[in-house]
């Protein structure tokens, strides 16, 4: 998993701000990794951490074990763990979220439940959090955008 979206080409190439495939493999191993926190670990880091697997049990505790040595290294304090969510939505290809639907319906766009289920886990992640309150949401509609979903 390193492709990025496209929504994200502003920051990629110097991957200043987390991409998706972080954030969604720090919700997988329920590590929360401010920005500030990425932005002090180097390139070569944060391009690993792009690249490492993070699917099998084996993979997420390593991941896990891994960033929280990197987040100890830059800044002498452990990171703050999240609870893993047991069934999360971007994994249930037959539910939309009633909030996702409702973003996406400020848009002006029904979000069905096949054009959900067609999505990959990783852009349905980045729907749920692009549309959450309290987010700049201004990548929301690029994204639904991308997605071929406008």
């Amino acid at each position: 998993m390193t492709d990025f979206f496209q929504f994200e080409a502003d920051f990629v190439d110097s991957l200043r701000c987390i991409p998706m495939q972080v954030r969604y493999k720090l919700d997988t191993c329920g590590i929360k990794l401010k920005l500030s926190d990425w932005n002090q670990m180097t390139t070569a880091e944060r391009q690993a951490l792009v690249e490492l697997p993070c699917t099998t049990k084996t993979e997420i505790q390593f991941y896990h074990d891994h960033i929280q040595q990197l987040i100890i290294q830059h800044t002498s304090l452990s990171a703050t763990k999240l609870p893993i969510e047991p069934h999360p939505a971007w994994l249930d290809s037959a539910t939309v979220p009633a909030s996702l639907q409702e973003k996406a319906q400020e848009i002006g766009v029904t979000l069905t439940q096949q054009y959900w289920a067609a999505l990959t886990p990783l852009q349905r992640f980045a729907l749920i959090k692009l549309s959450r309150p309290g987010h700049e949401n201004k990548n929301f509609k690029r994204a639904m955008a991308e997605f071929h979903l406008l």
